[in-house]
C-alpha cells in the first residue's frame, strides 16, 4: 500500500495472485469468480480508503492474476452461464486499436437553465440525463423540452483500447476455424499490447444487445479486461505432468532415439529419411541468442522443399503444422503479403478507425510456419517474408500505423521446379523458381525428384498399397468377421505405419526439449571449424568459386544445437556436429554443385562462377563477331563457343538469359546483337 501511495499516479494498479485470495478466504475467492463486479468494486473502495490519507480522491485498480490453469475457458466454450462471471482466457492478439479516451464521469449542462448534472458512465453505452431534476436545483424539464450539452473539461476520461484475441493454434486440430473474442482494456493497461502477442486475459464477461434501430434478442459478448499476463516462455501451454517428464527422460536416453523420431514424422510417406531428419531438427530448433550489444542471432531453422509433383511436399507440410506445438499452415497462392505479415484494416471492430491485424507469420511466433506453393506467390508478396526469415520481426508502416511485430518462427516452405518437373539435363539450381535473395535465407534446401527406378518404385508401391489397405481395415466395424482376407495379418504387416511416438507425446517431448539451452563442447567446435575451413580451402585459387559462406556455418551451428536438444543434452557433442554436417553436405551436393565442385553462388546469385565466366565469353563473342546490321547468327556463336569448351545447350541457355536481362536483342530471327547501352560500355 505504501508503494502505490508513493508511486501514484505512475502506478495505479495493485496485483494480487488468486492463490493468495484463496488462501486468505476460499469463500471470498469463490464469490469473486461468481460476482466479480461487486467484489472488485469493494476491493477498490477499500484500497482508496486505505491510501486516502496520502492522496486526494485516488483512482486505483485491484487486479487479479495467476488464475489456476483448470479455471481457464476456451473461447469456443464460453456460454450464457459465464456472463457476469470472472473468467481467464488464453489466446493470440489478432487486432488492436489505437488508445483513445473513454468518458467515465460525464458532466452535462441544461441549455435552458444552465444547471449541471453529473452521470457516471458504465459499459460502452453513453448515458444522457432524462430530465433536469428539480431536486438538485434544476428546471424540471425533460428531454422533450430541453437539451443537455456535454461539458468535456470537467468530465473525467480514461484511456481505453479494444483488442481481439483468437484461440491459439496448438488448440486447433482438424482444420477448425479459430474463434475470436473482443475485449476492452482500460487505464494503465492500455497501449502495452500489440497484434501477435500471446496473452492470458482475466476479466468479466459482458453482453451487449445487437441492433440499433431494431433491437434483437441476440447479444454479442465481450470481455472487460481486469488483468493481462504475457506468455514469455516458449511452449508453456503444453502441459507436462511428472509422469510425462519421466517418460520423456527415458525416451531421450534411447540409443535409437533419432530413428524413432524420424519414424514418427509422416510414417505414411515412403523414404526421405535425410529430409525427415532435418525436419525433426527443425522442430527442436537452435538457440536464440541476444549478444552484449543487443544483436539478436536467430536459432530458428528454415527449410525449403523443392520437388516434382506427387512427392508429398504438401502432405509433409500439413503433418509438420499439426505436429509442432505451435504450427500454422498456409498456401502461398492464397496468401497475400498482408495475410502473411500484417494488415491495416478499417472496419466496425475499431469503430471505423484503422486497426492492425496480425498475419500468419506473426501468429506463428515461437512456432512453425508452413508455407506451401512458395513459387506461386507474386514477387511483392514473397519479398515481404525476407525480414521475418532473417531478423524474426515484421516492420509495418501502413495507414499511419508504424509498428514492429515479432515473428520468431521457423519457416518450412515448399515449391515446384520452374517448369513443373526437374530436368536431368539442366543444373538443379537453374530450375528452382525462387529468387536467390530468398533461397539464401534457408538453412537447408532439399530437392525431391520423381525418377523411374524399378527397385525403388516397387518398394514405394508396396508401401502405398499397405497404407491404403490398413486404412480400409481400420474403417471396418468388425474386421474379424471378414474371412476372404486375414485382417489381423494386414494390421501386423503394416505395423510400421504406426508412429514410433504418438503425436501428443512428440509435442510434449519437443516442448520439454525447448527448456534446454545447449552449449558447444570443444570437440564440436573443432569438428565444425575443421569442416568449414577445409571446404573454404577449395575456393582459394584465382579461378576457383566460393564453396560455402559463413551462413552455412551458422546453419551447421543451429542444426548441431537442435541435435543436442533432441537428445535432451546440455552439451553439443562432436556427434551432433557430424549429424549437422551430414545434412548440409547432402543438400549442398544436390543444389550448390557445379561440375562436381561446390559453388554457393548458385544459391546466392543464381549464377555459378563458371556460368558467369561463360556469360562474359559469349558477350565478348557477340560484340566481336557482330556486323553493323544483322548482328551475329546463333550457329556462328555455337561453333565459336565449342572452341571455348562451352556446350551447345549452354550457349542457347546463356543467350536466353542475356535476352531476358536486356543485354542483347534479336534484330532478326536467329541473330543476336548487343543493345546500345551494352555496346557503349
Amino acid at each position: 500500500m505504501t508503494a502505490i501511495a508513493d508511486l501514484y499516479p505512475d502506478v495505479r494498479s495493485i496485483y494480487v495472485s488468486f492463490s493468495d485470495v484463496d488462501r486468505f478466504d476460499p469463500d471470498l475467492a469463490n464469490y469473486t469468480l461468481q460476482n466479480p463486479t461487486q467484489s472488485l468494486r469493494s476491493a477498490e473502495d477499500a484500497l482508496k480508503h486505505m491510501i486516502s490519507h496520502a492522496l486526494t480522491n485516488p483512482f486505483v485498480h485491484f487486479r487479479i492474476k495467476d488464475l489456476p490453469r483448470d479455471s481457464r475457458i476456451e473461447i469456443r466454450k464460453l456460454r450464457a452461464k459465464h456472463l457476469g462471471s470472472f473468467v481467464s482466457i488464453e489466446g493470440l492478439v489478432r487486432k488492436a486499436t489505437e488508445v483513445r479516451p473513454r468518458v467515465t464521469i460525464a458532466e452535462f449542462e441544461c441549455v435552458r437553465c444552465g444547471h449541471r448534472i453529473v452521470i457516471e458512465q458504465e459499459g460502452m453505452q453513453f448515458h444522457e440525463p432524462l430530465e433536469c431534476s428539480k431536486d438538485d436545483g434544476g428546471c424540471g424539464r425533460g428531454t422533450g423540452s430541453t437539451k443537455f450539452r456535454l461539458l468535456t473539461d470537467p468530465s473525467k476520461f480514461v484511456d481505453t483500447q479494444k483488442i481481439e484475441i483468437q484461440e491459439p493454434p496448438e488448440g486447433l486440430r482438424g482444420g477448425s476455424q479459430p474463434e475470436r473474442l473482443a475485449g476492452y482494456i482500460e487505464d494503465d493497461l492500455s497501449g502495452k499490447i500489440s497484434p501477435g502477442d500471446r496473452v492470458i486475459i482475466n476479466g468479466i464477461l459482458r453482453s451487449q444487445q445487437k441492433g440499433t434501430q431494431v433491437k434483437s434478442t441476440l447479444f454479442e459478448i465481450h470481455l472487460d479486461i481486469n488483468a493481462i499476463e504475457f506468455e514469455e516462455k516458449e511452449y508453456e501451454e503444453v502441459l507436462i505432468t511428472p509422469e510425462d517428464e519421466l517418460r520423456i527422460r527415458e525416451f531421450g536416453e534411447a540409443p535409437d532415439l533419432f530413428e524413432r523420431i524420424i519414424a514418427s514424422i509422416s510414417p505414411t510417406i515412403y523414404g526421405y529419411d535425410q529430409e525427415k531428419e532435418a525436419l525433426s531438427l527443425q522442430l527442436f530448433g537452435g538457440v536464440n541468442k541476444t549478444m552484449d550489444d543487443g544483436t539478436r542471432i536467430r536459432g530458428d531453422i528454415h527449410i525449403a522443399l523443392i520437388g516434382d509433383p506427387g512427392t508429398a511436399k504438401s502432405q509433409i507440410l500439413r503433418y509438420m503444422a499439426m505436429l509442432a506445438p505451435r504450427g500454422i499452415y498456409t498456401s502461398g497462392k492464397s496468401s497475400s503479403a498482408a495475410g502473411l505479415t500484417a494488415a491495416a484494416v478499417k472496419d466496425e471492430f475499431g469503430e471505423g478507425r484503422w486497426t492492425l491485424e496480425a498475419g500468419a507469420l506473426v501468429l506463428a511466433d515461437k512456432g512453425l510456419a508452413c508455407i506451401d506453393e512458395l513459387d506461386k506467390m507474386t514477387d511483392q508478396d514473397r519479398s515481404s517474408i525476407h525480414e521475418s526469415l532473417e531478423q524474426g520481426t515484421i516492420s509495418v508502416a501502413k495507414a499511419g500505423i508504424t509498428a514492429t511485430l515479432q515473428s520468431r518462427c521457423a519457416v518450412l516452405g515448399a515449391a515446384n521446379p520452374k517448369y513443373g518437373r526437374f530436368d536431368d539435363a539442366q543444373p538443379i539450381a537453374d530450375q528452382i523458381n525462387l529468387p536467390p535473395t530468398l533461397l539464401s535465407r534457408f538453412d537447408a534446401i532439399f530437392t525431391m525428384s520423381d525418377k523411374p527406378d524399378a527397385e525403388k518404385d516397387r518398394s514405394l508401391a508396396v508401401h502405398l498399397l499397405r497404407v491404403h489397405r490398413r486404412g480400409e481395415v481400420k474403417l471396418q466395424e468388425s474386421p474379424e468377421s471378414i474371412t476372404a482376407v486375414d485382417t489381423r495379418e494386414i494390421l501386423r504387416d503394416s505395423a510400421g505405419l504406426i508412429p514410433a511416438m504418438d503425436r501428443e507425446f512428440l509435442r510434449k517431448y519437443v516442448a520439454y526439449s525447448k527448456r534446454i539451452i545447449p552449449i558447444m563442447s570443444d570437440e564440436a567446435m573443432r569438428t565444425l571449424e575443421n569442416y568449414y575451413v577445409s571446404i573454404r580451402k577449395m575456393g582459394e585459387g584465382e579461378q576457383s568459386s566460393v564453396p560455402i559462406t559463413p551462413r552455412q556455418l551458422e546453419a551447421l551451428i543451429r542444426l548441431s544445437e537442435a541435435s543436442a536438444r533432441a537428445r535432451l543434452n546440455q552439451i553439443v557433442s562432436s556427434e551432433d556436429a557430424a549429424r549437422a554436417i551430414k545434412i548440409v553436405e547432402y543438400y549442398l551436393n544436390k543444389v550448390a554443385s557445379d561440375s562436381g565442385k561446390l559453388d554457393i553462388d548458385l544459391i546466392y546469385t543464381g549464377t555459378s562462377r563458371s556460368q558467369r565466366e561463360q556469360i562474359y565469353v559469349v558477350r565478348n563473342m557477340i560484340q566481336q563477331m557482330s556486323d553493323e546490321k544483322r548482328g551475329v547468327s546463333e550457329e556462328a556463336l555455337i561453333q565459336r563457343a565449342s572452341s571455348e569448351n562451352i556446350p551447345d545447350d549452354r550457349v542457347r541457355a546463356l543467350l536466353k538469359r542475356l535476352s531476358e536481362s536486356g543485354e542483347v536483342y534479336r534484330p532478326q530471327p536467329g541473330f543476336y546483337r548487343l543493345t546500345s547501352e551494352e555496346r557503349a560500355r
